[in-house]
């Protein structure tokens, strides 16, 4: 990491001479060679090349930077600066930048996709997921809420994340709402052993207290 992150100026230099500066360009410098002259490349090309890079990057674990992380957070960071009002490309950053390790910038970043488009479940989702993995339950409930009000009603990773929030916060009940309709949208073996197990706890909850 450390070696990684020892060139501040080499990356703000190259990002300087392709786009104007950015409140989404790396805080830290990355020792590489630049592999592609990214000026040349039309929108198409840098968004086809950043997904590439990002598709890597994503299985990577966490604070694992590359060239591939690199040339991502690049790419994304030039698309971001010539189409400010495409959400897309600060949601990439969101998930990026929390893989690096770099929690100022993630939020930040899925911050900056809210203020362009707040009407849209994608950014909301995104600092759910950035909060539940920080097990910031409450802060990740609201998001999640938020993203499930704005469109993800139906999105399954959201009823699952709500669903397991509730369950670690002891709400058996609503718990088993978002699991069950979760489990209809993507019906599984494992979580239907999780809505019978929480259904049974549930059940032996109620016996005690109306005891």
């Amino acid at each position: 990491m450390r070696q990684v992150f020892k060139k501040l100026y080499i990356l703000i230099l190259v990002l300087m001479t392709i786009v104007p500066p950015s409140f989404s360009a790396i805080k830290g410098g990355i020792e590489y060679q630049i592999p592609i002259d990214y000026k040349n490349l039309n929108k198409t090309q840098l968004e086809e090349k950043a997904n590439f890079y990002y598709d890597i990057a994503i299985k990577n674990k966490r604070g694992d930077i590359d060239e591939n992380m690199t040339d991502a957070l690049i790419l994304y960071t030039i698309l971001s600066n010539q189409n400010p009002q495409d959400t897309k490309y600060f949601i990439k950053l969101g998930y990026l930048y929390d893989i690096a390790g770099k929690d100022r910038y993630s939020k930040g970043n899925f911050h900056r996709a809210i203020s362009v488009n707040n009407k849209i479940p994608e950014p909301y989702f995104g600092l759910g997921e950035y909060f539940y993995t920080h097990n910031q339950l409450r802060r990740a409930l609201k998001m999640y809420l938020e993203a499930y009000k704005k469109g993800y009603s139906n999105h399954y990773q959201t009823l699952y994340k709500l669903g397991s929030i509730y369950e670690k916060l002891g709400d058996t009940r609503v718990a088993l709402e978002y699991y069950r309709t979760a489990s209809r949208i993507e019906p599984s073996e494992e979580l239907d052993e999780k809505i019978n197990q929480l259904q049974n706890d549930d059940n032996l909850n109620k016996s005690y207290y109306d005891f």
